[in-house]
């Protein structure tokens, strides 16, 4: 029995499925004519991006630069009196008002520590007589600074009541009177008044 020839030609262009017009589309914008249609595994595998490179040097690096930019960030916020970057103790409108309010104002505290080094300079002196009156001027300085911290919290807790409310105060003589003790350079965040500049 003779056997029959198999049938070898290839399907018909006609039996074949007609490509779409996004199919077309796509297919164009991969790869040209001729370039199969990516699937949308293969699409969405195309656009994931790893989070860290393969390198791990590298990563490590762009890890820490992050990190040192982050840190500048913070610093340069805090100076600034960002809330965002202070600590909860300097938080506040409240902590503003009296920041800006010590700023304006010149303390006698603000030059408690240029005094006492000048009596540490004064004290190498071989004379008892400038030893003593050198400490004595230093008492007497501390104790005028004390005072003025004093009346500064007392005019601050009224100046609070009547803006926030006697209920809503807060008790901020202890820090008024720190920030009030330090030089205007050293004080962090920073003056953002200048003197004479009362807050309202």
């Amino acid at each position: 029995m003779a056997k029959q020839p198999e049938n070898t030609q290839s399907p018909s262009p006609v039996d074949a499925q007609p490509e779409s017009l996004e199919q077309t589309q796509e297919r164009l914008k991969q790869g040209g004519k001729g370039a199969p249609t990516p699937t949308r595994a293969e699409r969405e595998a195309a656009r994931k991006r790893p989070l860290v490179p393969n390198d791990r040097k590298e990563a490590a690096r762009q890890a820490k630069a992050k990190a040192a930019e982050q840190r500048e960030k913070a610093r340069i916020g805090m100076a600034m009196g960002d809330d965002k970057y202070l600590p909860m103790r300097d938080r506040g409108p409240q902590k503003r008002f009296v920041r800006d309010y010590v700023d304006a104002r010149f303390s006698i505290g603000e030059v408690l520590i240029p005094v006492m080094f000048l009596v540490i300079l004064l004290t190498l002196v071989p004379s008892y007589e400038v030893q003593s009156i050198s400490i004595l001027l230093l008492w007497g300085f501390f104790i005028i600074a004390v005072v003025d911290v004093i009346i500064l919290g007392a005019i601050l807790t009224k100046k609070l009541r009547a803006k926030f409310g006697a209920d809503k105060a807060e008790k901020v003589r202890w820090y008024a009177a720190m920030r009030a003790l330090q030089l205007r350079p050293l004080r962090l965040p920073k003056p953002q008044v200048k003197y004479g500049k009362f807050p309202s």
